[in-house]
């Protein structure tokens, strides 16, 4: 039951998105529509769409394993959700008005056409294609978990990535943007009603009287689980640690290639507006994807090998029916197939886009996007590689993802503030940056003299140092020196 519960709701979304697209199969052949779709997502499309990017199966399966093994720490869910939100009030309409200028598709296509740099956009495409590859590890992960689940053990790990790869590939190469924007509906109404399934249950699984009364067993099982550091002190998952943590994930949320790129497709500046005064609302779900994780420690949930990714699939596998369980494992696997098709359908766009067509000028539009579903393969083998050889928390991976592509977050805030930063000052920032951010030396330094900090937001600040004294220091090119028209209106 479990298994045909599962794909029944993956196969109806994914006939349901296909034939929801059927209509935009002929605009499809360009890149533009299969990559931002056409740039006429109203509201309620954009809103879907954008919310699932961000709730993805690192806000389910990894908040609520990270509040299992941790506690309070898991508070970083609210408080970065908002910050981005706030901040997307501001950038992303700026984001989309030099989209919309000057026929952008990719980040990348953004620090070329500003920057007046080819070279520059494809040492930023590198960069977003080797983050998105780390998020796509995420969404491996956490599908390959439920194919284990569904199909049950004997499935190898390699298998199960294999799997949940071949699935994302095949959802994204037949469908594009429209059908991810069709399917990140579904999911999000699933979601929200499977969570809240949950919770109205969870109390009486875990012999507590209300949600509420979850809190207090917690507390009371588990003294220091409700305030920092946590249930692991040695950790250092402190108050320092969140504060700077959720600032890093808010500055580099929408400099995240696919968010950035999803800016292009919304139909006007109102929509992503809108989009971002209502996307909070969504905060709130991690206050029951919280509670699910407290429960699940409540009731001596102990997965396979300790792994907090899989902490909430053995508790709802442990304690629900095994109808609740295939439409839980339904649910999260689309929860992983959504945003992970849109990843891997960003970084096919960039490859083919900004590295391929400046090396190849004159490639077809056609040609191009051929070249961009033929490298989502490679990307996709990277992440399974990836994925077979790590064992990290789906929140530690995710951090890592935002502290890497926070690198080029200087860049494109300069863009909009400073008209004199340049190509070479932007570009010394992110050497230095990824130096502080990568070298054993700088790792140390951090630790030593900042404490907890996140080191992501350290880098990003060197980052940005290091710009803006290039920046003064050296002349720009003429050509660089003004903004484009693209930013002069917004900016």
């Amino acid at each position: 039951m479990i298994l045909a519960l599962t794909l029944a709701i993956v196969l109806g979304t994914m006939a349901g998105a296909l034939l929801s697209s059927r209509r935009q199969q002929a605009r499809q052949r360009t890149m533009a529509e299969w990559a931002v779709g056409g740039r006429r997502f109203g509201v309620l499309v954009f809103w879907f769409l954008n919310a699932g990017e961000i709730y993805t199966t690192f806000a389910v399966l990894g908040i609520s394993g990270f509040a299992w093994a941790y506690g309070a720490p898991a508070y970083l869910a609210f408080t970065s959700v908002s910050l981005s939100a706030a901040l997307g009030y501001w950038l992303m309409p700026r984001i989309w008005d030099a989209g919309k200028r000057h026929d952008l598709v990719t980040q990348a296509d953004f620090f070329a056409s500003h920057y007046r740099s080819t070279w520059l956009g494809m040492v930023v495409g590198a960069a977003g294609i080797v983050a998105l590859i780390v998020y796509v590890q995420i969404q491996i992960v956490a599908l390959s978990l439920i194919v284990r689940m569904t199909l049950g053990p004997d499935v190898s790990p390699l298998a199960s990535a294999l799997i949940a790869a071949a699935a994302m590939l095949a959802f994204v190469i037949f469908a594009g943007l429209r059908s991810a924007a069709f399917a990140a509906g579904v999911k999000d109404v699933l979601m929200l009603l499977v969570v809240a399934g949950l919770c109205l249950t969870v109390a009486s699984t875990v012999g507590a009287s209300s949600m509420l009364d979850v809190y207090r067993l917690a507390q009371d099982s588990f003294p220091g689980i409700g305030r920092f550091p946590g249930l692991q002190p040695e950790a250092g998952l402190s108050s320092v640690w969140l504060m700077t943590s959720a600032l890093n994930v808010a500055l580099g949320n929408w400099i995240l290639p696919h968010l950035f790129q999803l800016c292009f497709s919304a139909g006007s500046e109102a929509t992503i507006r809108r989009n971002a005064i209502w996307q909070p609302i969504y905060s709130l779900s991690y206050f029951f994807i919280i509670l699910l994780g407290f429960a699940a420690l409540l009731a001596g949930t102990q997965p396979e090998g300790g792994d907090t990714n899989a902490v909430l699939l053995q508790f709802v596998s442990d304690r629900y029916p095994a109808w609740a369980v295939g439409i839980f494992a339904g649910t999260a696997c689309l929860l992983a197939l959504v945003p992970g098709s849109v990843l891997l359908l960003t970084a096919g766009s960039i490859f083919s886009r900004n590295i391929v067509l400046p090396l190849r000028p004159g490639l077809s539009d056609r040609t191009s996007l051929l070249v961009s579903r033929g490298a989502m393969l490679a990307f996709a083998g990277v992440a399974v590689w990836l994925t077979v050889g790590g064992s990290r928390s789906l929140v530690e991976i995710g951090l890592s993802a935002y502290a890497a592509i926070g690198m080029l977050a200087p860049g494109v805030y300069f863009a909009f503030l400073w008209p004199r930063a340049h190509a070479t000052g932007v570009f010394a920032g992110i050497v230095a940056g990824y130096l502080a951010l990568t070298l054993p030396q700088a790792t140390s330094l951090w630790n030593t003299i900042l404490p907890h900090w996140e080191h992501g937001l350290v880098a990003m600040a060197v980052n940005a140092a290091v710009a803006a004294i290039v920046c003064l220091a050296l002349p720009a090119r003429p050509a660089a020196q003004q903004p484009s028209p693209a930013f002069s209106s917004s900016s």
